[in-house]
């Protein structure tokens, strides 16, 4: 399935049941645990957007559990990387390289003059720019 396809699909409740699949800490995931997690009013519901997700080829079924499979980045799921089983944005990476320079920047600090303000300066709006992005996309996040 392409990405274009894919991404008209991943929509709604089914993004958000495949966002806590992939976030989950267990390797399958039930139905009642979907319904549960995202407030369903039944299980029913829960197996509708979990079987579209196996239909995508995203996600498979053993055992009545659910697993994925394959992690796609289509949609708002571009804004993101799983480090270690941890998902976050991807801006947090370059914020906090760019903080980190910052922070050594200013320690190093030597002289006071039009170079050292003008990357003084830069160097903190480029954090802050960079922080809130991140901050923004985990907002937008679907949960």
């Amino acid at each position: 399935m392409s990405n274009a396809s894919l991404a008209s699909e991943l929509q709604g409740n089914t993004l958000r049941v495949y966002w806590y699949l992939i976030n989950s800490s267990r390797t399958s995931v039930g139905p009642r645990d979907v319904q549960r997690k995202m407030g369903f009013s039944s299980s029913n519901l829960a197996v509708y957007h979990l079987d579209k997700l196996v239909e995508l080829g995203i996600v498979e079924k053993a055992a009545g559990e659910y697993h994925v499979t394959r992690i796609v980045d289509v949609g708002v799921l571009k804004q993101f990387t799983k480090i270690r089983g941890f998902i976050f944005p991807r801006q947090t990476i370059y914020a906090s390289m760019w903080t980190t320079l910052f922070f050594f920047y200013v320690y190093e600090f030597r002289a006071l003059n039009f170079y050292s303000v003008f990357a003084f300066l830069f160097g903190l709006l480029g954090a802050l720019i960079l922080w809130f992005e991140a901050l923004n996309n985990w907002r937008n996040r679907p949960v």
